[in-house]
């Protein structure tokens, strides 16, 4: 497809679009682009396509839906409580953190999750490739959590979980872990406070780390992720949007530009306004 104005490429490349989409990486498109996974137009999609707002995009047979103007990138913080599950629906009923999201343009992705069981920062974006890049192992993006921890920890047992553990999913490990670190309350009996950093995402990773060593995590909050710090005056069950600087950073925290919102013409504008009135 080429434009009017000569031999230069329209629209954008169709791995950029399957990844703003939150399908996948631009490099695992590539690859579902390159395994016939993705049609244009009714035909086979091939690398290098380039699509246009207007182009019929199927992936895996089903139609992706897309807006015809780009939305402006969205970034929210939320405090999440403990009792609310991580999905957009529960077959149990329980509260998700996707019904408290103002509506937008696109749709919200959680960059990653927290248990139902666990509580703190959880990221909501409408750009799928921003949220791809945060949760991708390659990126190597820190998590940082507060954890109450039930049982006695020896420096032998931080010492092996910063060397790495056994789990049923291979091997795994804290980069950091820092004790006596209470926050807002004292810790009593049994219970102490320790800061963990991971730079993975698997489930229930924190957790698993801790009982492998005989002891128990009683409290987990999550509180950073990558360069947001969720904020001391985010209450719980909150949402704050990041502002333009919080979000520039956090873009090229993962080698990824922001994009500039995209400006309406006087004349679309004034089209769409007669198309309302009518």
């Amino acid at each position: 497809m080429t434009d009017s104005g000569g031999d230069r490429p329209a629209g954008e490349k169709l791995q950029k679009v399957l990844a703003r989409a939150g399908l996948g990486s631009r490099r695992e498109m590539e690859a579902a682009i390159s395994a016939g996974r993705v049609q244009v137009g009714g035909r086979t999609a091939r690398l290098g396509d380039r699509v246009g707002p207007r182009d019929h995009v199927a992936f895996d047979g089903r139609t992706l839906q897309r807006a015809h103007r780009e939305p402006p990138r969205r970034v929210l913080m939320y405090n999440k409580p403990e009792g609310e599950v991580t999905a957009r629906s529960d077959p149990e009923g329980r509260d998700t953190v996707f019904r408290r999201l103002p509506r937008t343009r696109g749709r919200w992705i959680s960059v990653g999750r927290l248990d139902i069981n666990s509580q703190g920062l959880l990221l909501f974006t409408n750009d799928g490739e921003l949220a791809n890049a945060l949760m991708h192992p390659s990126q190597g993006v820190e998590r940082e959590y507060a954890c109450r921890i039930h049982g006695e920890v020896t420096e032998e047992m931080v010492q092996r979980l910063v060397s790495g553990v056994e789990l049923e999913d291979g091997t795994a490990c804290f980069d950091v872990v820092d004790s006596a670190m209470p926050l807002d309350e004292v810790s009593e009996g049994a219970n102490a406070w320790y800061h963990v950093i991971v730079t993975e995402g698997r489930r229930r990773e924190v957790r698993r780390l801790w009982e492998s060593q005989g002891v128990t995590v009683s409290r987990l909050i999550r509180v950073r992720y990558g360069p947001v710090v969720m904020p001391r005056d985010l209450r719980q069950g909150r949402l704050r949007e990041l502002d333009e600087a919080a979000k520039r950073e956090l873009y090229e925290h993962v080698g990824l530009t922001l994009p500039q919102p995209e400006q309406e013409s006087p004349q679309r504008g004034r089209r769409r306004r007669r198309r309302r009135r009518r």
